[in-house]
């Protein structure tokens, strides 16, 4: 069965790229959002198992998105942060974000996603 995953993005053409390279390597893409308050409420509509979620996003950050999607405890996704700055530009909330780990846009493929699952 495949991983289903939500891709978090402001930018169509990422969301839509991201799509094409997750689903070519066995990835089910179960929805988009793009902002902080879709990607919360596409969450509970649709119980991805994993959130692919930007770091930088217009309504908020992806580190609180994060935050509020751990607090679902047990029923929560597996997020892998994204962006296209380098995951040193973030200094240590990476690390402390509670996500799975992070992934360049540039380096988006389904292997280095299931390395962090």
């Amino acid at each position: 069965m495949a991983c289903t995953v939500l891709i978090v993005d402001d930018h169509p053409s990422f969301r839509a790229s991201a799509r094409i390279v997750l689903e070519s390597e066995g990835f089910d893409v179960v929805g988009e959002a793009e902002d902080g308050a879709s990607a919360i409420s596409q969450c509970c509509r649709l119980r991805p198992e994993v959130v692919l979620l930007d770091v930088q996003l217009p309504d908020t950050d992806g580190f609180h998105v994060c935050a509020q999607l751990m607090g679902y405890g047990e029923g929560c996704p597996k997020v892998i942060l994204t962006s296209s700055r380098d995951s040193s530009d973030f200094g240590p909330l990476v690390h402390t974000s509670g996500a799975r780990g992070f992934v360049p846009k540039a380096e988006l493929s389904g292997e280095r996603m299931q390395e962090l699952l």
